[in-house]
């Protein structure tokens, strides 16, 4: 399960909104994101393409089971990298942004040892 940076990204925001607001559009992912819309429909379309989202004639987001599954997985990773270098005395937004670059490289098996590591902090 392969994908590239930035569509990782899109799917964990879309993810997100989505625990926020009533329904995605490309609108809320651009404000959320800083991108231009036109920037945003185009990832929308190859999101599409491979299956990882659907959009509903009204301009609905959703995510599918491949692309909540790759969403879930950034999202957890973000969520335990952040917390885990906060632990260790990174300054918070530090640590958030580390953490979006670290999540999108780091094998599963290092993210598995760092898990069972940062579970023995708590």
């Amino acid at each position: 399960m392969h994908n590239n940076e930035s569509a990782e990204n899109y799917l964990e925001t879309i993810l997100i909104l989505s625990k926020k607001l009533p329904v995605v559009r490309s609108v809320d992912i651009a404000n959320e994101l800083g991108f231009k819309k036109s920037s945003v429909s185009i990832a929308m379309k190859n999101l599409r393409e491979k299956n990882h989202i659907t959009v509903t004639d009204a301009g609905f987001i959703y995510l599918t089971d491949s692309g909540k599954e790759i969403a879930e997985m950034i999202y957890e990773r973000h969520e335990l990298l952040t917390d885990f270098l906060v632990k260790l005395g990174v300054n918070p937004e530090v640590a958030a942004e580390d953490a979006c670059r670290i999540e999108h490289v780091i094998s599963a098996e290092s993210f598995a040892a760092v898990k069972v590591h940062a579970s023995q902090l708590s």
